[in-house]
């Protein structure tokens, strides 16, 4: 018989999508409140592997990413992106979204993005939220799987991820979680 054990807290990463060089700001101030504070800021990156967003936020889109200071229970993941959908919602106009916010989970094994589309590979987590496995550590590096979106597959947001990666296991080591591993 397995014994249920709590995982180390997870890293907490937020993507922000937008064509709208201001809104990113106006909405990293917004998370602030819910979640605390941003330990790094990252962006804006190119974000030139889909037009899929185009026609709902316009062209020229780019990426943020914000890595916030406090470590975070991995059962929250839920509740965050239940939380990004209703600042999404309060920034669309029409039916057209103007931000994208998708939280994603970095931990010494993998990095885990919330969604609200079910798949295979995916695991449902509550309120309509699924968790998907996006990339995998593996031999010194997240690796993409078969369903990795090709930007989180990239390798510049891959360097991103293993840098901060760095920076996770240290402050997981600070705080003791890791004696003994």
């Amino acid at each position: 018989m397995s014994k249920p054990q709590i995982p180390e807290p997870a890293r907490l990463l937020i993507s922000c999508l937008a064509s709208e060089a201001e809104l990113p700001g106006t909405v990293s101030q917004i998370l602030v409140k819910d979640l605390g504070s941003i330990e790094e800021a990252i962006g804006p990156l190119a974000f030139n592997f889909t037009s899929y967003y185009d026609a709902e936020m316009g062209r020229g889109i780019r990426r943020w990413l914000w890595v916030f200071s406090k470590l975070v229970d991995r059962a929250d993941l839920m509740r965050i992106k239940c939380l990004t959908n209703q600042i999404e919602q309060s920034y669309t106009v029409g039916a057209k979204r103007r931000i994208n916010l998708d939280p994603g989970l970095l931990t010494l094994g993998s990095f885990v993005l919330a969604t609200g589309k079910n798949n295979a590979h995916r695991i449902y987590l509550g309120e309509g939220i699924f968790g998907d496995l996006t990339l995998i550590f593996r031999n010194g590096t997240y690796r993409p799987l078969e369903w990795t979106y090709p930007d989180y597959a990239d390798a510049e947001l891959v360097g991103i991820l293993n840098r901060l990666r760095k920076s996770y296991k240290w402050a997981l080591e600070f705080q003791g979680v890791l004696q003994g591993r």
